[in-house]
């Protein structure tokens, strides 16, 4: 069987327990400094928390040191990456290659997807240098992903839900070109929400609207697909999202992936049992509407244009108003503490919060631009929120237990689903009992009541004859203690030792690399020229002046997306630029390269 793992983020320490609790396979975590979300750091100590919290599960904790690095930041990313793995990280994610020339510790190593894996070619070279897993292109489609998973034998992980960028991951310099603050780095502004005015090739105006801003990937109908083209590690985007979203989303993939792996040659890689709790719901928290993204190729409606924010479900239009109060039909189902959204007809998106609700009779906090015809959305479920919050699921290990006469003596055997098994023996040995079946019936409910534990039972074979007579509390303390050597036991667990990756020559894909391959430190320059690369342009955050530069590449087109794909063109085909210009007066060039169907994005040639 091969083990299947469901991801998901951990903004912190709260986040990361709430999904591992919701049935989490393994987390990703941002380290203190060097994460590829800057804001999302954690401490050494609140990282080694939830590596204790994830053990009780088997559930693996991988740690983001995932930014391009300077010469002089080397040594203190190395030191925290040693930190890292004396705390008992299960994996290492990062993007520079100069780090394989830094000694690491021996870690799996894992590739984030800002190196841009999005061929076979890319993948075997870094299943040979070492990496254990890659983290593919969400742009890759069903039949690419099939392809890379034919010619390698790596980890593949791919996101299934989540936030998505523009540009190819990696690729993207807008936000360092705009202000100096670089997504290779951890500091991305998102230039990629805001407004732009776009004017086609002829110079017709095609409005002032989010043309960059993608919807979110949803892909929860299409984890079998993924499956079977290879897939081994199902990845929930949110290291910036509260608890209640990666809660949500969490518990929402468990359930779809479990019933795709019941039957299937296949096993979660971790154990634990996720029982009662909430019952999820992706529309009800963050999302800019949803999208598969490229899976089965090319698509129209990839883009959220309206407003990247969160709109949430349509309520229904306001009937009336009323001058601090609107009103709408019957079965509106909104609640106070609900937040409300509504776009005015300029088409900017407004909000509100819920104070009171009387029947039809709305009362928000506000009322500005509510009128008559508005249609009100709400992207804030109050009581949804709150059950999420407070009723979190509970996640049980299951055991199997036996009770036998071993040696002359009383024996409680108790098996996890790991395979792990502890044996103890009563202190004396019972007198047989004066009514077998009162006394059986006390000993099934005094060895399986395992509530306060992180346990549960599966089964209880008494293979006893003559049945024998205890007081409770004998039979409590053997159930005590036999639980806590199975919980020593698991906490004992780690998982294999991986060694180090050796340095080798293994040919890098290309012999010439530009500004795009984020080369920052002349460790990364020194392991691409050992695997065969002549030419290496520096990173932009070295200093490149970037106008006249290419600042994204994508698999997005504005033309397709509004319906004006023209198809393939003659090679070396050129037309006019289009142009997308921001609410400073920053115009970036836009141009179609139909040979590879993608979109470059420059700035302010």
């Amino acid at each position: 069987m091969s083990k299947i793992e469901l991801l998901a983020p951990a903004k912190n320490l709260e986040c990361g327990i709430s999904a591992v609790n919701c049935g989490a396979d393994a987390v990703y975590i941002g380290a203190e400094r060097f994460s590829a979300r800057q804001d999302a750091g954690n401490d050494i100590r609140d990282i080694e928390s939830l590596i204790r919290h994830g053990r009780k599960y088997r559930a693996a904790v991988y740690a983001a040191v995932n930014t391009i690095l300077r010469d002089d930041e080397l040594p203190e990313a190395l030191a925290l990456i040693r930190r890292l793995y004396e705390a008992g990280i299960s994996g290492l994610i990062i993007q520079d290659f100069g780090l394989l020339e830094s000694g690491l510790p021996p870690l799996p190593l894992i590739a984030s997807t800002q190196m841009h894996n999005d061929s076979a070619e890319k993948v075997a070279f870094l299943e040979a240098v070492g990496f254990s897993r890659v983290i593919l292109a969400r742009e890759l489609g069903l039949a690419e992903l099939r392809s890379i998973r034919e010619k390698t034998s790596i980890e593949l992980e791919v996101f299934v839900h989540g936030s998505l960028c523009v540009s190819f991951s990696g690729c993207c310099l807008m936000s360092y070109a705009i202000g100096g603050r670089s997504a290779n780095r951890g500091q991305c502004a998102q230039p990629c929400r805001r407004l732009y005015k776009l004017t086609d090739d002829r110079g017709a105006d095609l409005g002032r609207r989010h043309w960059l801003s993608l919807k979110d990937m949803n892909r929860s109908r299409r984890l079998k697909d993924l499956l079977d083209a290879g897939v081994t590690s199902f990845k929930i985007e949110g290291r910036l999202k509260d608890r209640e979203a990666v809660a949500n989303a969490t518990r929402y993939f468990r359930r779809e992936l479990d019933a795709i792996l019941e039957g299937s040659p296949h096993r979660r890689s971790s154990s634990g049992t996720v029982i009662g709790g909430f019952d999820p719901d992706l529309n009800k928290t963050f999302n800019r509407g949803f999208t598969d993204f490229f899976l089965d190729g090319r698509s129209r409606g990839i883009a959220g244009v309206e407003t990247p924010k969160y709109l949430g479900e349509c309520i229904g239009e306001v009937v009336s108003i009323a001058p601090d109060r609107f009103f709408l039909k019957p079965g509106h189902g909104l609640n106070p503490g609900d937040g409300i959204a509504f776009f005015l007809p300029s088409g900017d998106l407004k909000g509100s919060v819920v104070n009171l609700v009387s029947g039809n009779r709305i009362t928000p906090d506000r009322m500005d631009g509510i009128v008559p015809g508005v249609r009100i959305h709400r992207n804030r479920d109050h009581r949804f929120i709150q059950s999420v919050l407070k009723d979190e699921p509970e996640r049980k290990i299951r055991v199997r237990m036996i009770l036998e006469s071993k040696n002359g003596r009383l024996c409680l055997k108790v098996d996890d689903e790991d395979g792990n098994r502890v044996a103890l023996a009563l202190e004396a040995d019972p007198a047989p009992a004066r009514n077998p079946e009162s006394a059986e019936s006390t000993i099934r409910k005094q060895l399986t009541s395992l509530g306060g534990t992180d346990f549960i039972c599966e089964s209880l074979d008494i293979s006893v004859h003559p049945m024998p007579f205890a007081p409770v509390s004998e039979w409590n303390r053997l159930r005590r203690e036999a639980l806590l050597r199975l919980d020593g036991v698991r906490s004992a667990f780690r998982p294999p030792v991986v060694p180090a990756p050796e340095p080798n020559h293994f040919p890098y894909p290309s012999k010439r690399l530009t500004f795009a391959a984020n080369v920052l430190n002349a460790k990364a320059e020194a392991f691409y020229r050992r695997h065969g690369v002549e030419i290496i342009e520096p990173a932009a955050e070295s200093g490149l002046d970037m106008r006249g530069r290419k600042v994204i590449t994508t698999r997005y087109c504005l033309r397709a997306e509004i319906g004006r794909c023209p198809g393939k063109q003659p090679t070396g085909h050129s037309a006019p630029a289009w142009i997308l210009e921001d609410g400073d007066g920053r115009r970036f060039p836009v141009r179609f390269n139909c040979d590879d169907c993608i979109m470059e994005v420059f700035f302010g040639e």
